[in-house]
């Protein structure tokens, strides 16, 4: 059986599903399934673009442009 076939019996099967407490594991499955894709797909920055981001990070310091954590507490 391919792939494709697994998924539309997939669908219709769920489709048939009437508790929605299965259905919110379903969904709790999926995006789990989808941050899990998103971590395996990263990359390790290389050093020049780390060394160009603490760059970056300090000279935003230098010039004021950031958050204190009491900022960041009082906002949420």
């Amino acid at each position: 059986m391919d792939i494709q076939t697994r998924k539309l019996e997939f669908i219709q099967d769920f489709l048939k599903l009437q508790s929605e407490e299965v259905i919110a594991q379903f969904e709790k499955l999926l995006k789990n399934a989808k941050n899990l894709e998103a971590v395996n797909t990263l990359q390790p920055l290389s050093v020049e673009e780390l060394n160009t981001r603490i760059s970056q990070s300090e000279n935003d310091f230098k010039n004021k442009k950031f958050k204190t954590t009491s900022d960041l507490l009082s906002k949420y």
